[in-house]
């Protein structure tokens, strides 16, 4: 999808909300002013820009070490059906000339984009090796102590998934472009596979969320309107699909193809409040799925055990290495940022038709969505404690343990309080 003078002006507005704005809107106000987000996972990373500057480091510290998480960049859709449920449904109601001309538009649009899709499901575009492209270039110029000096060594590890070995490839090569002196390890096994990509737990896979979900769904889904747009027969709606799981389907294509710079641009068939509901059902599914809700008990963070326990175990054993580097999916990104309780991200909420109030999840988990952990100690010759400042999608966030100097903390603290709090998960779930 190319950047139109209307999709530029779309990001620039969301440069405005990144820069402190954010924090006195709605989410259905950011989502009027930027409807890339409510893609939720689909977000283009760089649709959603960090612009704050980040906080300096203290005085007599500098940076020496970074541990890291990423997802994989934008991708094309995981099934065939994603795209062809939709296009089956419009080539349906033209052979029994049930189309509007606005409706068969969209299925030109489409027939002409399918066959691009053959054979690249799940795979990376272009969009997003551009992503992790941004992201490393960026990484060495924040931290030019850890990614800059002579011979730094960094050690790079993805999951055994395609998307997520050629992104770990494109943020290893800006890196290797800001210093080609660095030496850098990439490794991708089977063996990383349980901290990369941790399987779900049984005892999070017993937790009931479905009737919430369901009901909610339902209730947020009014396709009436958009069926008018795409259908000139209401009767045969009624009578021939099923038009709210069309809704929600379409909007799912509709939202990834911000993954694409070719794509058609879709979103504008939806209005601000459709976007908006179609967001709020996928917040409550991905919250109750992987955020500290009360509904599941606050369990379904801790999938992301074994990452934590790495993240831990590779700091207090590094010392020749300047960053570990690791890539996998937005479902190990979001609950490690949730386990992590990185600012809203752990946040409990019993009303979930309140949930967009306190937690967002086009925040934590867009295309190309990143940790970095990001560890400081004293200048040569100065006395001190070993300090953290995490970032996620490089923004500066709070952490749940008391800091006199936010947005940095005693690493001390921080490595007590996770490991006490992994320890009273596994005591009440042995």
């Amino acid at each position: 999808m190319r950047l139109t003078i209307p999709r530029l002006f779309l990001v620039l507005m969301a440069m405005l909300v990144g820069t402190g704005v954010h924090a006195q809107q709605t989410a259905r106000e950011e989502i009027a002013q930027n409807p890339f987000l409510s893609g939720s996972n689909h977000l283009d990373y760089d649709n959603y820009p960090a612009t704050t500057p980040l906080t300096k480091a203290p005085k007599g510290y500098e940076p020496f070490y970074m541990s890291h998480y990423g997802r994989h960049g934008a991708r094309w859709l995981l099934g065939d059906g994603e795209y062809m449920e939709s296009i089956e449904i419009l080539r349906k109601a033209k052979a029994q000339g049930k189309i509007t001309n606005k409706g068969n538009e969209v299925l030109a649009q489409l027939e002409k984009f399918y066959p691009c899709t053959i054979k690249r499901l799940g795979d990376l575009t272009t969009v997003g090796e551009r992503q992790h492209h941004g992201i490393g270039r960026r990484m060495a110029e924040h931290f030019p102590e850890i990614f800059k000096h002579n011979g730094v060594k960094i050690d790079a590890r993805s999951t055994v998934v395609i998307r997520c070995i050629l992104s770990m490839e494109a943020e290893c090569e800006e890196l290797m472009a800001a210093n080609p002196t660095a030496r850098i390890h990439n490794d991708v096994s089977e063996a990383f596979q349980y901290y990369l990509n941790a399987p779900w737990q049984q005892v999070l896979r017993r937790q009931n969320r479905w009737e919430p979900q369901a009901r909610l769904r339902e209730h947020w889904t009014k396709p009436d309107r958009l069926m008018g747009v795409l259908f000139n027969d209401p009767q045969w709606v009624q009578d021939s699909i099923k038009a709210g799981s069309f809704m929600r389907h379409f909007f799912n294509l509709a939202s990834n193809m911000q993954s694409h710079e070719d794509g058609p641009d879709l979103l504008p068939l939806f209005t601000p409040e459709e976007l908006y509901d179609q967001w709020r059902i996928r917040n409550v599914d991905w919250y109750l799925g992987y955020g500290h809700a009360p509904q599941t008990a606050g369990v379904m963070p801790f999938s992301q055990a074994n990452l934590l326990k790495n993240i831990i175990q590779t700091a207090d054993t590094v010392t020749q290495v300047q960053a570990t580097l690791r890539f996998g999916h937005e479902v190990c990104v979001m609950p490690l940022a949730c386990l992590l309780e990185l600012g809203t991200c752990g946040a409990r909420v019993e009303n979930l038709e309140q949930l967009d109030r306190e937690w967002r999840n086009y925040n934590i988990f867009p295309m190309a969505c990143n940790v970095q952990l990001v560890f400081y100690r004293p200048k040569k010759g100065k006395a001190g404690d070993i300090l953290v400042k995490a970032l996620l999608n490089e923004r500066e966030q709070t952490l749940p343990v008391p800091t006199t100097q936010h947005p940095y903390y005693r690493w001390a603290d921080l490595r007590a309080y996770y490991l006490k709090k992994l320890a009273d998960f596994e005591a009440a779930h042995p």
